[in-house]
């Protein structure tokens, strides 16, 4: 809350700003043409009206809530043309999942869904056009929600969007307070973190279960996911530092993978928006050297190579290049999302010699 009242300080404070300038040009804009008007007025007159970066946001600001307005009237305009409609009939395992989110939030109407198109990104928007809300989910992550893969992280995802709806993200006067702070580095990436992790919240609140699906599903796509540990995740949030990492963070719309795990896994603390989590709040010591540690501290491959022929992965040997719908899989998904990351000895039964 505090970043969105920040943001619509300096929206306010903008579009006064604005204002102050556009009054104090008129009122000089005589004098300067005339030359009667001291060096530094003619001066702050030519950078306003160059054409420049200043200029152009004059020249934004006034247009800015209608531009607004259009883009969304376009982008739902779009949906409907092209997505395909959830409905009872339509999707409707992947509906029931909209409409019991929108029941447990307070909401008063059901708002419209949309499969679309994924082409293979895996990723889910939710938005609103005057008073109606609408959630869209890309095919790829759709496909997700069948039995044969994981049906609650599809849940989580679809609550999550809902859960923008519902905090109000997509408003469209929460926008005009907020989308010229958005433009500022630091400050609008950040409220956009912040933002994501109360939609997270809202995704936790239907559907804990689906935290170790969804964040393979980010991680590594839908047929790596499964096989994605969420501890080895969520631990590397509290390890990976420097000024570099945090840089890439703070430039983020959303949180790095590794500490939205984190959050999502240790739920007595909130996401971090700006500095990673401490090492302390780690679950299980670290198997690989942090990046951000000197190379002289990495391993050799004769070293590496040592420790994978005497040992393998928590829970099962199989293969970690995926798990594919029509295949009968011994171990279930979680036993693998939710092992020990560290490695245990192999069995002398299942060893292998390396091919010559």
């Amino acid at each position: 809350m505090p970043l969105v009242w920040v943001s619509a300080v300096v929206t306010v404070l903008g579009y006064l700003l604005w204002i102050v300038t556009l009054v104090w040009m008129a009122l000089t804009g005589d004098a300067v043409e005339e030359g009667t008007a001291g060096e530094i007025t003619t001066e702050l007159h030519n950078l306003l009206t160059d054409g420049g970066l200043i200029s152009q946001v004059l020249l934004i600001l006034p247009v800015m809530p209608i531009a607004i307005w259009i883009m969304r009237a376009l982008m739902y305009a779009q949906l409907r043309g092209q997505g395909v409609q959830m409905s009872p009939t339509q999707f409707p395992e992947g509906y029931r999942m909209v409409v019991e989110a929108a029941k447990a939030f307070g909401m008063r109407r059901v708002p419209d869904a949309y499969v679309l198109l994924g082409n293979g990104q895996i990723n889910a928007f939710a938005a609103g056009h005057g008073f109606r809300r609408f959630v869209v989910v890309y095919s790829d992550l759709f496909e997700v929600g069948g039995a044969a893969r994981d049906p609650q992280a599809l849940r989580f995802v679809i609550s999550h969007e809902v859960g923008h709806l519902a905090a109000g993200h997509v408003g469209y006067v929460r926008l005009l307070f907020t989308q010229l702070a958005a433009q500022i580095p630091l400050l609008g990436p950040a409220l956009s973190r912040a933002q994501e992790y109360t939609a997270d919240n809202h995704g936790y609140a239907l559907a804990p279960q689906g935290v170790p699906g969804v964040m393979g599903l980010l991680a590594a796509g839908k047929y790596l996911g499964s096989q994605v540990n969420l501890h080895a995740l969520a631990d590397r949030a509290t390890r990976e530092k420097g000024f570099w990492l945090h840089l890439s963070v703070w430039m983020a719309s959303h949180p790095v993978t590794t500490w939205r795990a984190h959050a999502l896994r240790d739920r007595r603390r909130p996401g971090r928006v700006m500095f990673r989590p401490q090492e302390t709040t780690a679950w299980f010591p670290p198997v690989q050297p942090a990046g951000s540690l000197p190379s002289g501290v990495w391993p050799t491959p004769a070293q590496v190579l040592a420790v994978l022929d005497a040992t393998q992965p928590q829970g099962t040997s199989e293969e970690q290049f995926g798990r594919y719908p029509g295949v009968h899989y011994d171990v279930p998904r979680d036993v693998l999302r939710l092992a020990d990351p560290r490695p245990r000895p192999r069995d002398v039964s299942e060893h292998q010699a390396p091919p010559q």
